[in-house]
């Protein structure tokens, strides 16, 4: 059975191709940069929809002997990667808006022009509503992507369209030009977010504070540990990865400090439902964190947990 996930990117590389096709035809005989620019934006909207797809893909397989924590930053990559041929693209169009200034283009079939990109802002619209609810319900950063990227085009069809209509009744190619210089500067600035979060969740950037804040709370109400020390936690995918050294009394048994911890687990895991967990507990009979700090001690007993 498909997932959801890679159902949305289906739909988005359908859609894309669509509108590909139809603004790539009306942006050549028009000769609107405007137009030409979202073309050639909605073009690299198919490339980076079909790379969604395979990132996605392979992101939902399994954990093994060769990516023993899964694939779930193949999704991060593609968020960094797609934030940049976003910025590529607002590049382009960019050169683009200036190389008409320069040379002086006029555009032509403005009311044919128009009604291209009233039909591509209702399905730009229509793709963007689903893709925010497909996001919503699974909390994929491909899909969150590949959402705010189709709605900054929706402001940018809006903009192409209001710039057909002043140079339709005006006759200014100016205000082409400028709308698609806008367009441009927006999608560059669009795609930092993009790229800044992909970036961090490469680089193994904690969990936001306030689950953090909940793990810390969790830990600290808990009467049958000492003291904890060394949290640490990670994201990637649809998994979040936790680490932490839990002190016990040096005479408890180790069966009674495995059934602590795994009802420290079950709370951790119940703060966020909708996530795997991956939850190692390094079990402690003393406070070792001063000496475990920069030294090289023989390893205390591990138990590691994963869900």
């Amino acid at each position: 059975m498909i997932s959801a996930e890679k159902k949305a990117t289906i739909v988005s590389s359908t859609v894309a191709g669509l509108l590909t096709l139809m603004k790539l035809v009306i942006g050549l005989m028009s000769g609107s940069v405007a137009i030409l620019a979202s073309a050639v934006d909605s073009t690299l909207d198919l490339f980076v929809s079909i790379f969604n797809y395979f990132a996605i893909t392979n992101s939902e397989k399994p954990a093994d002997q060769y990516f023993n924590y899964g694939r779930g930053k193949i999704e991060a990559l593609a968020s960094v990667i797609e934030g940049t041929i976003i910025t590529i693209s607002g590049l382009f169009l960019l050169y683009q808006a200036v190389s008409k200034y320069i040379n002086g283009g006029v555009s032509q079939y403005g009311d044919i022009s128009m009604i291209v990109m009233i039909i591509s802002l209702i399905i730009t619209i229509s793709l963007v509503t689903y893709l925010n609810k497909t996001a919503k319900e699974t909390n994929n950063m491909v899909i969150k992507a590949d959402a705010l990227h189709y709605k900054t085009d929706v402001y940018s069809n809006i903009a192409v369209l209001i710039s057909l209509i002043g140079v339709y009744f005006t006759n200014n190619e100016l205000i082409d030009i400028i709308v698609g210089a806008g367009i441009s500067f927006y999608i560059i600035y669009s795609a930092y977010e993009l790229i800044k979060d992909g970036v961090l969740v490469l680089l193994d950037r904690a969990l936001d504070d306030e689950m953090i804040d909940n793990i810390n709370n969790i830990l600290a109400s808990q009467s049958d540990i000492n003291d904890f020390h060394f949290l640490k936690t990670r994201t990637a995918g649809n998994v979040n990865f936790t680490d932490v050294h839990l002190v016990f009394d040096c005479v408890i048994t180790l069966l009674d400090a495995h059934r602590i911890s795994d009802r420290i687990e079950e709370k951790i895991m119940a703060l966020d439902k909708s996530k795997e967990w991956v939850i190692n507990i390094h079990l402690d009979p003393y406070d070792d964190s001063d000496i475990n700090i920069g030294a090289h001690c023989p390893a205390p007993l591990h138990i590691h947990t994963h869900h």
